[in-house]
């Protein structure tokens, strides 16, 4: 498969690059969607950023056509103009549609995005994808947007996109990178950086896909209308999420993995509970495979029913659970945790050789 640095490699040198990571979500997720954690006191979610990369390519070009294209995807189309585009009722490439529409650019240009993300991964690759093409395009139009400001355009527009209210913490590891604690308060949200060991956390962490993608609009706005209509169990499930969203947040700060291992069981056994459908009999069997060969706890990233599971193991024996996930019919995924969020790049050309 095609990854972003080759991606990346493939254009012209006017053109605009803009990468942004994926992210496994730790603990508190759904929490972060308005106005649930307004009922939740000292509400956070708990992320950290994967070296698994979205990307966004503009290359201007003469006249006024516009072409979009998903290279991971394989979808593509064109527009005689910003207003056919504008007009148009339906879209090849929604993502980049909608984005258009926000920005309107004037001029013909090129908008290629990829992804590293596996479809429905759960792991939030269209909210990445969401932050590198907005910036992208706020670049390419000239309009100078902060990187919060960023995310609340592609939160909104997202939003627009699948019609359902979107969260706020898929942004942040795309923003910022690094571990995330993403409170969210009556005044406003705040992203903290969890200052734990990196390199510690990439020895500890498995991320496994299990083949089968999942729609996490649909999962969590099924628990939102019942957190709304006043349903006690739901209510009751995310207040017991939030104290363990928060406890996550002083484990990981602390490095206490017992705690982390103990707390992203608890997180998962609450979780199944608040939707049917949440786990599946594969997710379950590689679960129980992982934990046979040196896992500690793990959880579905996402709205699960499909997607990445986030596995926390014994140091060393990463490989181990990795080749025994594989050898089960699960798709281990090779990451670090990424250093570094959104990033601006350049085409990069191979050199000839020297003759």
């Amino acid at each position: 498969m095609q990854s972003v640095a080759q991606f990346i490699s493939q254009g012209s040198d006017e053109a605009i690059v803009a990468t942004a990571p994926c992210r496994a979500d730790l603990a508190g997720g759904t929490l972060d969607i308005w106005p649930l954690y307004l009922f939740h006191s000292g509400a956070v979610s708990v992320n950290v950023a994967l070296s698994i990369l979205t990307a966004c390519k503009i290359t201007p070009q003469a006249g006024r056509e516009i072409h979009l294209q998903s290279h991971d995807t394989s979808r593509q189309e064109s527009f005689a103009s910003l207003d056919e585009l504008l007009t148009a009722k339906s879209y090849a490439h929604p993502l980049g549609a909608y984005l258009v529409r926000f920005f309107q650019p004037k001029g013909g240009f090129v908008l290629e995005t990829f992804s590293e993300s596996p479809a429905g991964a759960g792991i939030s690759g269209s909210s990445a994808l969401m932050i590198a093409t907005a910036a992208a395009l706020a670049r390419f139009v000239g309009r100078e947007i902060g990187i919060e400001q960023i995310r609340v355009i592609a939160q909104n527009v997202e939003a627009q996109l699948i019609r359902v209210p979107t969260g706020c913490q898929d942004y942040y590891p795309a923003m910022y990178g690094g571990v995330s604690a993403i409170h969210l308060e009556a005044d406003g949200v705040r992203r903290e950086n969890i200052p734990v060991s990196l390199d510690e956390l990439d020895q500890r962490l498995v991320l496994f896909y299990t083949g089968a993608p999942r729609q996490s609009g649909i999962n969590n706005w099924d628990v939102f209308k019942q957190h709304i209509n006043g349903d006690k169990h739901v209510i009751h499930n995310f207040a017991e999420i939030s104290r363990i969203a928060q406890g996550m947040h002083r484990a990981l700060a602390s490095e206490q993995w017992n705690e982390v291992e103990r707390l992203m069981s608890e997180e998962w056994k609450l979780r199944r509970t608040n939707v049917p459908g949440i786990t599946t009999p594969l997710i379950d069997k590689l679960i129980e495979v992982a934990m046979q060969n040196g896992g500690r706890a793990a959880k579905v990233c996402g709205a699960g029913g499909g997607g990445c599971v986030i596995v926390l193991v014994e140091p060393g024996v990463r490989q181990r659970v990795e080749g025994a996930i594989r050898d089960s019919g699960g798709q281990p995924l090779d990451f670090q945790v990424a250093r570094q969020g959104l990033n601006f790049s350049s085409i990069t050309k191979p050199q000839a050789a020297r003759v």
